[in-house]
């Protein structure tokens, strides 16, 4: 709907002769939609008429313009209709009586306000329309006369996407951190408008608009209007406070069971899940997510959702430009609309009063909020306020900051002189709310902390409810706390427990002007209270919540400053939390800054500082920084080796740490060693069944994996599996945990039968134990996957690594190591059953996402790209697959080893590559070698050495060596009839000559 836009529907003649002009404020377009729709759907032509009512012409004459529209006038009478100039409501009975008056069956109108308006508006007869969808309906068309209208069929279906939703009605999902609606709301109509067009103008997917503009100038006033104005043409309004990364996820997340997405309780794969249904319009097209205060582009613009809805982002940062965003630059208030609006928020100011306190205060919209709110209260004029803005400011009051416009100092000044001498306590609350972060502050954190144990300012004002109201009262009153941000069904008196909103502006220049007492003061009982709410079970998806709450006022009460053990433990909980629930991007950072505030504050090597060090490596290696992780761990593990010994707890928990970093980087003999000496170490120092031994164990297990020793590791698991049940019994998850790796040794040695049977029952359990979406769960998953496809059921097999695929990427993310191992073997089955195109995708996919974790050296790159090149090879790119085969058997050789299966199963490929490219004495030489090695290393019946016979047996044919390659396919036949089903695909696609290739598969880590 534009101001300016008409249409007619083809009903008949008559109807399309009939227009109506629909007169409205900016604020009712709502009504002015949805009325406009209901008459157009009978015939109507509408025009829609926005009502500006500028002071600069005579109100009677803004009337006689109406009447230069065409057809009959309606208009809808609301408070913000008559607000607008302003104007009083004598001026509006005097020019309503002049012009409306003589002439009333040009003038109709209809009534959306309980509010009261000019009595001289009975001429117009005005029926109210603040009842059901129907008889709002039937009212409208009674008042315009044409009632007769109804009772045809309308000109078009019913269309519930096209179709304004009834003002009143709220869409089928409302934030519910979607600010109150600013009832003081002025001007702005041009980037209202612009906004508008520009989402709705947008591609799918493009819909992004950014209000952008200095602090102070309303950009999230004029975000919370556009989601007011434009509701009714959204299912679905989200608003989201963007400041951080971690509380933009948990809030997003937190749209998800809205959605009826069915998810688990981690913050990833639910904003996972938000995203794909957002990207997807499904279950709503029409969505409007607001980001407001999104000030760092850089870490949250890849989270932004695309799709068919709309995004609304405020910010100080112009760099969303950068990041599929429409800037629109929000600039001061224009002279005419700070004058409407001091005029409002201060009547017993004159017209020429509030221009001059505009011109003053340089037209800054917080600035002029905050000042004529006291000054309406105050008998001091404005020219002497002004003489006092245009004074020196007070040093001692305020210290002046570049960070703010001069205005905003100097009027700030003289607040909080006012503040602290009507009531000092409003001046306590803000110093000491000024150390929890800018926006929404938690102030129901400082009831937890026992007022004993606060000074007797802070103790009286939480315990005495007047004084309480008293403070908050004179701050919202002068718009330091606005009002809109309070929850919608808040009780009128703010209480202690309520959080309330403290703007960026008035929350730095707080923090920098305070006496150092104060600041003392204030700081330590920000930092009691948020040791006070510590849960202490970061491990615990039930506190994830509560942590996410504290997280972001940790900076701002310096707790990185603090002695006091609670205070570090608070720390050290929330890098764990942070690791746990997927926040890695702020968990390094707040890693980082811990170790080297600790440093400086506790000692090089102090307890706290190693603490750190272990959280930031599992950071580091959650985001697969492996060498910076070593680093720090190697660090780590010799200094407490020294220190403490290398049968200390703390020891032996950084090696551990170390190791894992040795298997990141594919230093996997390095890893074995380290490990076997962890293992003796831990059964000396502790005891053979201590959880620590038992994980040392574990990992010493998953070395000899990587390094293709299946049979020890299939002995080791089968050891630690054991120890477990004893200790644990049979439902621990850690003991779930080791009976899925030894399944998974199982079906690495070929036992596929055994290792599905095993594997089956432990997924149930494990979906018991941990939830079906957790790392272990998905892993077991897919080793049942390849248990079933390998043993023979590719349907079935294929059908859940299908769906293992989008649950993992949803669950964990694209980039985890599992994902990668899902999608791989994803990319390997769709090779397999013939869909060669996703094949391609999926490969192309994984490799690109492993060359963003891992140098180009590592083995996971080379076996992926190995992999890739059959599908090249597939598609008749027969000399890029070559080329890549050769490179990736290289590659393997160099970092694994000749005797590795991972080498050996690319080996039988680029054999296979060979032969292709007509290199047949390339690819018996490689085959015949690699037979006899895997023979060595696994055994004549082993699923690879098996693949390698029957390659090798195929080569040879390709130099005529008939003979000899009847003997060995003959031989290896008889060996797969023995361990095979007689319909196994295996086994006939051998008997059918058709050439075998092995997938390389990368091992959780």
């Amino acid at each position: 709907m534009s101001e300016s836009r008409g249409s007619a529907g083809p009903a008949d003649r008559h109807a399309r002769e009939q227009s109506v002009t629909i007169s409205f404020a900016g604020y009712d377009r709502a009504w002015a939609a949805w009325i406009g729709h209901v008459l157009e759907r009978r015939g109507l032509h509408v025009v829609y008429q926005r009502w500006v009512g500028s002071r600069e012409v005579v109100l009677a004459e803004h009337l006689r313009d109406l009447t230069l529209a065409p057809g009959r006038i309606l208009i809808v009478l609301s408070k913000w209709y008559f607000q607008l100039g302003p104007r009083t409501h004598e001026e509006w009975n005097a020019a309503l009586r002049e012009v409306v008056a003589p002439d009333p069956d040009r003038f109709a109108a209809v009534l959306v306000t309980a509010e009261p308006v000019p009595t001289a508006t009975a001429v117009l007869a005005a029926p109210d329309l603040n009842v059901g969808p129907q008889e709002a309906e039937r009212r409208v068309f009674d008042r315009l006369d044409c009632l007769d209208l109804l009772r045809r069929p309308p000109t078009d279906p019913v269309d519930a996407r096209r179709t304004p939703r009834f003002p009143t009605a709220t869409p089928e999902i409302w934030g519910p951190t979607v600010p109150r609606r600013n009832t003081r709301f002025t001007g702005r109509e041009d980037l209202l408008n612009e906004a508008y067009r520009v989402l709705q103008g947008a591609e799918p997917g493009a819909g992004v608009v950014t209000f952008h503009g200095m602090p102070g100038v309303g950009k999230t006033q004029l975000a919370a209007e556009f989601v007011y104005r434009f509701c009714v043409e959204y299912d679905v309004v989200w608003w989201v406070r963007a400041e951080k990364r971690p509380g933009y996820r948990r809030t997003l997340a937190e749209l998800a069971p809205k959605l009826g997405l069915s998810t688990g309780a981690d913050y990833g794969e639910r904003l996972r899940a938000v995203r794909t249904s957002l990207r997807r319009g499904d279950p709503y097209a029409k969505w409007l997510l607001v980001l407001d205060g999104a000030d760092e582009p850089e870490e949250i613009s890849g989270l932004v959702p695309t799709g068919t809805g709309h995004v609304l982002i405020t910010s100080r940062n112009p760099q969303w430009r950068e990041h599929n965003s429409r800037l629109l630059e929000v600039p001061v208030y224009d002279r005419a609309e700070s004058v409407a609006f001091v005029s409002r928020r201060a009547p017993r100011l004159t017209r020429d009063e509030a221009g001059q306190l505009a011109e003053a205060l340089e037209d800054l919209p917080l600035v002029l909020d905050q000042t004529a709110g006291w000054l309406n209260d105050s008998d001091m004029s404005v020219a002497r306020y002004i003489d006092l803005l245009e004074g020196s400011i007070d040093q001692d009051v305020v210290r002046v900051s570049p960070d703010f416009p001069m205005p905003f100092q100097r009027a700030w000044s003289i607040l909080l002189g006012k503040l602290y001498e009507a009531v000092p306590e409003s001046v306590d609350l803000l110093r000491l709310c000024s150390f929890f972060a800018p926006g929404l502050i938690p102030v129901s954190l400082l009831r937890q902390v026992p007022t004993d144990r606060l000074p007797e300012r802070v103790a009286n004002l939480l315990e005495d409810p007047q004084l309480w109201a008293k403070a908050v009262d004179q701050l919202q009153r002068y718009s330091v706390i606005p009002e809109e941000f309070r929850p919608a069904d808040a009780d009128e008196a703010i209480t202690s427990d309520e959080p309330f909103y403290l703007h960026r502006m008035v929350h730095q220049i707080v923090r920098q002007n305070m006496p150092d007492e104060d600041r003392e003061l204030f700081i330590d009982v920000v930092r009691r209270a948020l040791v006070t709410a510590d849960p202490r079970s970061p491990d615990k998806r039930a506190s994830w919540d509560a942590y996410a709450q504290l997280v972001p006022h940790l900076k701002y009460a310096d707790v990185l400053g603090s002695k006091d053990r609670g205070a570090q433990l608070l720390i050290l909980n929330s890098l764990r939390y942070m690791y746990r629930s997927g926040e890695y991007a702020a968990g390094l950072e707040l890693g980082e800054r811990a170790m080297e505030a600790w440093r400086a504050l506790l000692g090089e090597n102090h307890p706290r500082v190693w603490e750190a060090a272990h959280h930031y490596t599992n950071l580091l290696r959650a985001v697969g920084n492996y060498q910076q992780s070593e680093v720090v761990a190697r660090a780590a593990a010799e200094y407490l080796k020294e220190e403490q010994g290398d049968d200390s707890l703390a020891y032996l928990k950084a090696a551990q740490g170390l190791a894992a970093d040795l298997r990141g980087l594919a230093r996997y003999e390095e890893a074995l060693q380290l490990c076997e000496r962890l293992v003796r170490m831990c059964r000396s120092a502790l005891s053979d069944n201590s959880e620590t031994t038992l994980r040392a164990e574990n990992n010493l297990a998953v070395c000899l994996r990587l390094l293709g020793r299946y049979e020890k590791a299939r002995d080791q698991d089968r050891r630690t599996w054991e120890e477990r049940r004893q200790k644990r019994g049979t439902e621990h998850a850690e003991t779930l945990y080791s009976e899925s790796y030894y399944a998974t040794d199982l079906r690495l040695l070929g036992d596929h039968k055994q290792a599905g049977s095993i594997q089956e029952k432990n997924v149930g359990e494990l979906r018991k134990a941990v939830g079906p979406n957790h790392d272990e769960t998905l892993l077991a998953e897919h080793n049942l996957a390849r248990c079933l496809y390998d043993g023979g059921d590719r349907r079935k097999g294929g059908a859940l690594m299908a769906d293992l695929r989008e649950r993992s990427e949803r669950a964990l993310g694209e980039m985890r190591p599992n994902t990668l191992i899902i999608a791989s073997s994803h990319s390997c089955f769709a090779r397999r059953d013939g869909d060669i195109d996703a094949a391609r995708a999926a490969s192309e996919s994984v490799i690109a996402r492993y060359e963003m974790l891992f140098p180009d050296t590592h083995p996971y790159i080379a076996g992926a790209r190995a992999n890739h090149a059959l599908i090249l090879l597939d598609v008749g790119e027969r000399d890029q697959a070559h080329e890549l085969a050769e490179q990736s058997l290289a590659r393997l050789t160099e970092t694994v080893g000749t005797d590795h299966p991972w080498t050996m199963g690319c080996a039988v490929n680029a054999s296979g590559v060979r032969k292709a490219v007509g290199d047949f004495d390339g690819a018996v030489e490689l085959s015949g070698d690699t037979v006899e090695r895997a023979t060595v290393a696994l055994g004549r019946t082993h699923p690879l050495t098996l693949c390698a016979r029957i390659a090798f047996a195929d080569d040879l044919r390709g130099l005529r060596r008939s003979q000899q390659a009847d003997k060995v396919e003959q031989e290896a036949l008889a060996d797969l009839t023995a361990t095979l089903d007689a319909q196994h695909p295996q086994l006939v696609s051998a008997r059918s000559r058709r050439r075998p290739f092995w997938d390389f598969e990368p091992y959780s880590m």
